[in-house]
C-alpha cells in the first residue's frame, strides 16, 4: 500500500512538531504528530469542513470525540489535510467480552447532542450506494429492485414499524467499530469519512 504522509508545509500550518507515524486503521492513510492525527480530506470539502466545525463545538455528554483542530489562520483543511487530537482507545473484542449494548449508548448519547442540527445542503447533492442504501432504509425513497428481489423486500418492509420519531435528524452512519474504549474513559466515537458518516435518521 502506498502511503502518502504529510509535507513539512502542512505540520507547520498546523503548528505541529515531531515527524508523521503512520497509525493502523483508517486504511493506513491517517498519521499521528504528537497528540494529533492527520488524514486526507478526500471528496466532498464541503462536507469535511462541515464535519469539522460541528465536531469542533458540540458537548461531550457520556462519550469522546476526537476534536478538529485548525490551522493558525483558522482554516480547517489544508492542502487537502485534516488535522484531529487524538483520542486514546480501541475497538472491543467483541468475541471475548461483547460491548454492544455500551456502542448502542454511546450512539444515543451522540444523537442526543445532535438534535435539532439543521440538514446540511451537501447531503441533498450526493449520490452513491452509501447514500442510496441510507435514503432507502429511513424510507425516504423507494428502492430500485432487480428481479427476484420484490417479494423478499415487501416481507422485510411490512416487519417495519413506524419511525420513533416525527422529525429526521442527523445521525452517525456507521458506529460499528467505530466507538474505541479505553479503561476509565467514556467511549470515544469517532467519525468516518464524511460520505457516509452524515444521513437522515431518527433517534430512539
Amino acid at each position: 500500500m502506498l502511503v502518502t504522509v504529510p509535507g513539512r508545509d502542512v505540520l507547520d500550518a498546523f503548528e505541529l512538531a515531531g515527524s508523521p507515524v503512520v497509525l493502523a486503521g483508517g486504511e493506513g492513510r491517517s498519521v499521528r504528530v504528537g497528540d494529533v492525527v492527520l488524514k486526507p480530506a478526500d471528496g466532498d470539502l464541503q462536507a469535511a469542513e462541515w464535519l469539522a466545525r460541528t465536531m469542533a463545538c458540540i458537548p461531550e455528554e457520556g462519550f469522546r470525540i476526537s476534536r478538529p483542530l485548525h490551522t493558525a489562520d483558522g482554516a480547517w483543511i489544508y492542502h487537502g489535510w485534516t488535522a484531529s487530537r487524538y483520542v486514546p482507545g480501541a475497538e472491543p473484542d467483541h468475541g471475548a467480552a461483547p460491548r454492544w449494548l455500551e456502542i448502542i449508548a454511546a450512539g444515543r448519547a451522540f444523537h442526543r447532542v445532535l438534535a435539532g442540527l439543521p440538514r446540511p445542503d451537501f447531503l441533498d447533492r450526493r449520490s452513491n450506494w452509501w447514500e442510496t442504501g441510507s435514503k432507502v432504509a429511513w424510507q425516504e425513497r423507494g428502492p430500485d429492485l432487480i428481479a427476484g428481489f420484490h417479494t423478499p423486500y415487501m416481507e422485510l418492509s411490512a416487519l417495519l414499524v413506524s419511525p420513533p420519531g416525527e422529525q429526521p435528524q442527523l445521525i452517525h452512519g456507521d458506529l460499528t467499530g467505530n466507538v474505541l474504549f479505553a479503561p476509565g474513559l467514556a467511549p470515544a466515537v469517532i467519525e468516518n469519512p464524511p460520505t457516509i458518516w452524515c444521513c437522515s435518521g431518527w433517534v430512539a
